[in-house]
């Protein structure tokens, strides 16, 4: 089997020190063979920088995935087409720097990680998710003989997640959402092997409105005036989703979500 550790939105400074502070002990305890983090709001809370992906992949990543704050550290840009392991959406116009997928060899095999991002009620409205991973993944399959596939779709409706997740069943060996940085409870596999939950959630404060001080925010909801939402300060909670995959077959024969408060 190999075993994946896929870790929800890293949010700021303090999910980051966590992260790299606890993965290698993460690692060891959890068996883990491959891990994949998203970082897409690892740089003040909103994007990443050349360093911070540095930084994960050094401690123990071996992809990092984004969303639609990947291009708010403006550094990014020319960082892109240097580091393959650092996906941005497929979905993005080919234009943009940066691919959507990567496959790696492993011990156990050649394990690809696709990153793409929803079009409901997110922004910028980009291309067809689906027909976009569908055609990848197929062309990975043939072209490339990957069996054990790993899928980050970064969307705000659960509707389109699910959907997603049941379109790819059998294709995909897990379909994990991200972006909403609340975990979800639906892990589950679907018929023809695929494992999948809505989202992962984040590795980000404890104590706080998605990762950001809860005053502020609820300040924002009471009076409806812009104000900052700095990232929250505190415990940080790391979110995320450990699936056992068959190496022959690229089926999921275990998924278990990941939860464990980090104490300052």
């Amino acid at each position: 089997m190999m075993r994946v550790l896929f870790l929800g939105d890293v949010v700021g400074s303090p999910g980051r020190a966590a992260v790299i502070g606890q993965l290698a002990e993460i690692k060891k305890s959890e068996e883990v063979d491959f891990i994949i983090i998203n970082g897409e709001n690892a740089a003040g809370g909103r994007g990443i920088t050349p360093k911070i992906s540095i930084d994960l992949l050094r401690v123990g990543a071996a992809v990092v995935t984004t969303g639609d704050h990947v291009w708010d550290q403006r550094d990014i840009l020319d960082y892109f087409p240097t580091e393959p392991r650092l996906l941005r959406p497929i979905n993005f116009p080919a234009e943009a720097p940066g691919k959507g997928s990567v496959v790696l060899e492993t011990a156990k095999g050649k394990v690809a990680v696709l990153n793409a991002m929803g079009r409901t009620f997110m922004n910028p409205p980009l291309e067809n998710p689906l027909t976009m991973l569908e055609d990848e993944i197929k062309r990975l399959r043939e072209e490339e003989g990957v069996k054990m596939i790993v899928v980050d779709f970064h969307a705000e409706a659960t509707s389109e997640k699910i959907a997603m997740g049941r379109a790819l069943d059998g294709l995909a060996s897990l379909v994990v959402g991200t972006h909403t940085h609340v975990q979800t409870a639906d892990e589950t596999i679907f018929p023809g092997g695929t494992a999948y939950l809505t989202d992962a959630g984040m590795c980000g404060p404890d104590v706080s409105v998605l990762g950001r001080e809860v005053d502020s925010v609820v300040w924002r909801f009471r009076t409806g005036l812009p104000t900052r939402f700095p990232v929250a300060k505190g415990p940080v909670r790391l979110c995320g989703v450990i699936v056992d995959i068959d190496e022959e077959s690229g089926h999921t024969e275990r998924i278990e979500r990941f939860n464990r408060l980090v104490e300052e």
